[in-house]
């Protein structure tokens, strides 16, 4: 099903951009990670048009919301993600985020009332020391590139991507700050330890899916084990192989893990 596009308000006045694709069922909610976009969640999104509703939007600093360099703190991405749900006037059946957005959903189920949340490889907990070297440096020298250049940057270093994931790529970056990036870190305190979402999860309210990248996981063996520990108002499940972008390269096993997790729900609610 083709995506269609519109606007929305954010909290602040500035003018987000809503895609959606699908007519009929429930609604899927999506939010995209650092260096992604919208339309990072297209081909997910086309998998799922013909039964559920999918919507996402663009972060600030990201794709069509590059030009808005913040704040960048998740508070305020919590209220943009308020001002997305506000946006599609039907209540969130799933709400699913990735990375950076997995923190977002984490932190902003409960908030928008979604019946259950899926986190893709979430940063739980980012621990100090590691945040620049982990999420910035490698980009420094594309980020100073610009048109074209910039554009054969983002193709080479994600030449291995579907197609339709690099388009994502490309549009999301296009525009993006290096600034950006450094302050997701710094305005959320990552060198003082304020990134620990482990005290909301503690007793999470809703149901939770967390998905976790077999290979290259943002999450460490601790907090998977910490997690694991939580009973079974958080449900774990490790995709074997998949790297931290695990939607991109194992898109079949996170639909599959997603469609399990949400006939799990709804036959909860029943019961």
């Amino acid at each position: 099903m083709k995506r269609k596009d519109r606007p929305f308000r954010l909290d602040d006045g500035k003018i987000g951009m809503l895609s959606e694709w699908g007519e009929k069922g429930p609604v899927i909610l999506c939010v995209h990670g650092m260096t992604s976009s919208r339309r990072g969640w297209e081909r997910l999104a086309g998998t799922l048009s013909d039964t559920h509703r999918v919507y996402a939007y663009d972060q600030r600093g990201h794709g069509d919301l590059s030009g808005v360099p913040g704040p960048m703190t998740l508070e305020q991405s919590i209220r943009d993600l308020e001002a997305a749900a506000r946006s599609i006037g039907s209540p969130v059946d799933i709400l699913l985020g990735h990375s950076w957005g997995g923190a977002i959903v984490l932190l902003g189920g409960p908030k928008i009332s979604a019946d259950s949340v899926v986190a893709l490889d979430p940063m739980i907990r980012v621990r100090p020391g590691s945040f620049v070297s982990d999420y910035v440096d490698d980009l420094r020298g594309l980020m100073v590139l610009e048109e074209e250049g910039r554009a054969q940057g983002i193709q080479s270093l994600y030449s291995g991507l579907d197609p339709v994931d690099l388009e994502g790529k490309l549009h999301a970056m296009k525009g993006m700050t290096i600034q950006t990036l450094e302050r997701i870190g710094s305005e959320n305190g990552v060198e003082s330890g304020r990134w620990d979402l482990r005290g909301s999860l503690e007793d999470y309210p809703i149901p939770l899916l967390v998905m976790v990248a077999g290979e290259d996981s943002v999450i460490d063996k601790d907090d998977r084990l910490w997690l694991e520990g939580r009973g079974n108002h958080i449900r774990v499940r490790t995709i074997i192989g998949a790297g931290h972008s695990l939607h991109r390269s194992h898109l079949g096993a996170v639909i599959e893990e997603i469609m399990t997790f949400q006939r799990s729900v709804n036959f909860l609610r029943r019961g």
